[in-house]
């Protein structure tokens, strides 16, 4: 990997006396390479140091860290460095008795292990899905005296760094608060030592020589709030009211890993609200996958929403259905109920249709299942951009976003089918806008 204008003032900036450093901005902007990279100098500078690198799950910490971005690392920067990996422990241990930890907060056992050792230098990799809690007793650990050899001098003692860095959430997120506005995320009061935090912006576009000819325009055809958060590198407006925050959705994606064995999948289809069943021009018919997992988790598995006529989504649907080996369809019966049954039904016969009927708004629908996403029980397998944009327009005062939700609606008929006893009766008054309270409900040591 060959450094670029930007990626050179980063090291900069890691090698000044700011103790709290960030680099945020899009993806693939060669931030976790930076950052790793720092963390192995000082490990080889500083004879028996400690360093630990942290993510929110240890899976994903092992998968893009451990086995990706840390090898690389040694091999491009560190080639004459031969370390041995301990892969119980998932400590990597250098020549000069250096050590370099790795770890995820969700094992609580893990975790009091790796928080009852000192270190030199913590990174947070990802924290827009670390709690600020986690953070704040992470830092409690940055601690270990050592010192770093220099040649015709007298030994120096190495500074204690921690490192940050995430695809920017939203500005009520504690990494905003503490970067960018300089105040204590709880209390708001300016920070005492500001000077102390650091940050810069990188995006893709500052790494265009070391990605392929296409990533960028890639990026540009995602969404307007992807595009702003993974191309641009923007931390985006709060919107107080909304049900499911990206940060939350964040923190518990299952992005590596295998999934636990399904007792329950469901294809979940929201049909148009046109009265025109043939036009294939109708809003698109919702169709999404989602299963309960034996660990009591739901998944979303699969959105294959489609703008078509009847004969397509109805193939469409019951195709997921068999290549998932679900257990059911459940569809939505307010709009053409007997005609969405004939279709499935027509399309793959004896098919299980459940036909279900909305009796209250798709807000309030939706709504009970926003307990269940903040306590990580409902878990999406991969990135779903277009579903994900809908569920951050639903909100306290009604869905905001444009046209119609279908994949979010379909999402939620089919959570509805796996959680049937968390469905409230209507509220009768309107709920006041809940302030921001990510990662407090966290398990464990995190929830102290």
């Amino acid at each position: 990997m060959k450094l670029t204008t930007k990626q050179n003032e980063a090291n900069r900036l890691l090698a000044s006396p700011a103790q709290h450093i960030m680099l945020f901005g899009g993806s693939r902007s060669g931030k976790t390479f930076l950052l790793v990279r720092a963390v192995c100098v000082r490990a080889v500078k500083a004879p028996k140091s400690r360093h630990v690198i942290l993510r929110f799950r240890f899976n994903a910490c092992k998968a893009s860290i451990v086995l990706d971005t840390f090898p690389k690392v040694m091999s491009l920067c560190f080639p004459d460095v031969e370390y041995k990996l301990d892969k119980q422990d998932w400590i990597a241990h250098l020549p000069n008795g250096s050590q370099i930890w790795f770890g995820g907060l969700d094992d609580k056992e893990r975790t009091e292990k790796i928080l009852g050792t000192e270190f030199a230098t913590i990174y947070l990799n990802e924290c827009s899905q670390i709690p600020k809690g986690s953070r704040d007793t992470a830092v409690t650990r940055l601690a270990q005296n050592c010192s770093v050899k220099v040649k015709d001098k007298a030994d120096a003692t190495l500074s204690l760094k921690m490192y940050y860095d995430c695809n920017p959430p939203g500005k009520g997120h504690w990494t905003y608060k503490m970067f960018v506005q300089k105040i204590d995320p709880e209390t708001k009061v300016s920070l005492q030592k500001p000077g102390d935090y650091a940050h810069m912006q990188m995006n893709p576009e500052d790494n265009a020589e070391n990605l392929p000819s296409t990533y960028i325009s890639t990026l540009q055809g995602l969404s307007v709030r992807l595009q702003k958060r993974f191309l641009k590198g923007e931390f985006a407006d709060e919107n107080p009211n909304a049900l499911f925050s990206e940060e939350t959705i964040d923190k518990w994606r299952h992005v590596s890993g295998e999934l636990p064995d399904m007792q329950r999948i469901v294809v979940a289809v929201d049909p148009s609200g046109s009265g025109d069943t043939d036009n294939a021009d109708n809003d698109a018919i919702g169709i999404v996958v989602v299963g309960l997992g034996t660990d009591g988790n739901a998944y979303v598995l699969e959105d294959c929403t489609v703008k078509a006529a009847p004969s397509v989504w109805g193939n469409v649907a019951t195709t997921a259905f068999e290549r998932h080996q679900a257990d059911l369809i459940v569809a939505e019966s307010n709009f053409g109920g007997a005609m969405v049954q004939s279709v499935i039904q027509a399309t793959r016969p004896r098919t299980t249709v459940k036909m279900v009927t909305a009796s209250r708004g798709k807000v309030v629908r939706a709504e009970p299942f926003e307990p269940l996403y903040e306590q990580g029980k409902i878990r999406h397998v991969g990135y779903f951009s277009e579903l994900e944009d809908e569920l951050s327009a639903f909100s306290t005062i009604g869905y905001i976003g444009a046209g119609s939700p279908n994949r979010a609606d379909a999402l939620v008929w089919g959570l509805t089918e796996l959680f049937p006893g968390i469905v409230n009766p209507r509220r009768e008054k309107k709920r006041a806008p809940r302030e921001n309270t990510y990662g407090n409900n966290m398990q464990g040591w995190m929830a102290n």
